[in-house]
């Protein structure tokens, strides 16, 4: 069902957290949103693995959550071909929704969901043409 996915940490400082994680431990940056001024999205790769880093703003606008680094600070990101069966699935399993299916920029569709510690698992994939 699922293809791939990322770690999204939430952060109330996006540049300090993108000197951490770019400078000083020498992640590749692969993707910002916006693309001009300071991001509200970033993301990093080292080798496989795709670490993003996210806004509290971003949190609270995109997806109408309060994210408090360290509670929680993260998101695991999963996507899929089809979020809409996806988030139907996990929830009909009795996984407790936290948003349903939404739109949310760069052509993502996205839902939220709670892992059974608490733990942020947003469901992502492409708006279909």
């Amino acid at each position: 069902m699922f293809a791939d996915g990322l770690v999204n940490l939430y952060t109330r400082d996006i540049e300090a957290a993108m000197h951490f994680y770019g400078d000083l431990l020498g992640l590749t940056e692969s993707f910002r949103t916006p693309t001009e001024g300071l991001p509200e999205h970033v993301e990093f790769r080292a080798g496989g693995f795709t670490l993003g880093l996210g806004t509290v703003e971003a949190a609270r606008r995109v997806h109408g959550i309060e994210a408090e680094p360290g509670r929680p600070a993260m998101t695991l990101v999963l996507w899929t071909d089809d979020v809409e069966r996806a988030y139907a699935s996990v929830t009909a399993a009795g996984v407790p929704g936290l948003q349903p299916p939404h739109d949310t920029g760069n052509d993502n569709r996205n839902a939220l969901v709670r892992d059974p510690d608490g733990t942020l698992v947003e469901i992502v994939s492409k708006i279909s043409s």
